[in-house]
């Protein structure tokens, strides 16, 4: 069983930066942000595969950074230009083989 905790999140007007961190019992080899946002079905945020470049849904590019530190196994979302419609319960997965693995979720607001 792998476990994930994450920190970060908050309430941040329209603009602003948050950064959100996770971190793993162990190393995985794919870890990824997705979120939920109210009343909605949860979607990939942006995933990176050890050795491979990150992936951003179309909505984030630009604006998030994910990023990893796989000597800490930990990966992080840097959220820049931060808008209302990103409001959302953000959770870090982990995939290992063909198991998925997820944290509690952290709630992220954005204010207009």
């Amino acid at each position: 069983q792998v476990h994930l905790v994450e920190a970060g999140g908050g309430l941040v007007q329209a603009g602003g930066s948050l950064r959100l961190s996770c971190a793993a019992s162990e190393t995985i080899f794919s870890m990824a942000w997705y979120r939920q946002p109210p009343g909605k079905q949860r979607e990939l945020v942006a995933v990176m595969a050890i050795g491979n470049s990150p992936v951003y849904a179309a909505s984030v590019k630009g604006r998030f950074t994910i990023s990893r530190d796989n000597a800490k196994n930990t990966v992080d979302l840097q959220m820049n230009s931060l808008k209302p419609e990103d409001t959302a319960v953000y959770y870090c997965m982990g995939r290992r083989g063909s198991s998925d693995f997820w944290g509690q979720g952290t709630q992220v607001t954005v204010s207009s």
